[in-house]
């Protein structure tokens, strides 16, 4: 990213002007779609939550709001919208989708697909105390600097896997969340 300010037009523009690369692997049964959802200030932010310390799986974590496809849902959008609003409160009507990253295995077996939308300014986050710890913002040319995410090399059942790593503020981001942080980073400043 260059040393000048992002607007919201310039990451659209580029986000939308990079589709993202077509994945070749088989589709796992298992789906799921979270929100990546960037706010329109004048210098935009990027939303993100930390999970309830009491849910069995990912407790603790920094995340984007999302969760399994239900059988309802007509499409990962609307998995993405609905997990969104069940988790903080985000109107499906309120969020602006600009497009979809390419999707990415979890650890858990889950394929992923994180939905970029733009909300306005103007919402109010209310966490679901159930599934949510917190929410908070953090600048979009932040999230965007790929010299923030350290890589780190974890073997599992013999084979290696990359896991990405960041702090921001008192947050740690790691995991898919990273990844995909670092994902969007790759496709806007290609």
């Amino acid at each position: 990213m260059s040393e000048g300010q992002l607007t919201l037009e310039q990451f659209i523009s580029r986000f939308v002007l990079q589709p993202p690369r077509p994945d070749a692997g088989p589709l796992p049964l298992r789906r799921a779609a979270v929100l990546v959802p960037i706010i329109a200030h004048t210098r935009p932010t990027l939303l993100l939550t930390r999970r309830a310390a009491t849910l069995r799986k990912h407790a603790g974590q920094v995340a984007f709001p999302g969760g399994m496809v239900d059988e309802e849902d007509s499409s990962l959008i609307c998995t993405a919208l609905r997990e969104a609003f069940e988790e903080v409160a985000i109107p499906p009507e309120a969020v602006r989708v600009v497009g979809m990253l390419p999707a990415v295995t979890s650890s858990t077996g889950f394929q992923v697909t994180p939905v970029v939308g733009v909300l306005p300014d103007t919402m109010e986050w209310r966490p679901n105390a159930d599934e949510v710890e917190s929410v908070f913002e953090m600048p979009l040319q932040e999230a965007l600097r790929l010299d923030r995410y350290t890589p780190l090399d974890i073997p599992r059942r013999g084979v290696q896997h990359r896991v990405w790593l960041s702090w921001y503020e008192q947050y740690f981001i790691w995991g898919m969340t990273a990844g995909i942080l670092r994902q969007l980073s790759l496709q806007v400043s290609a």
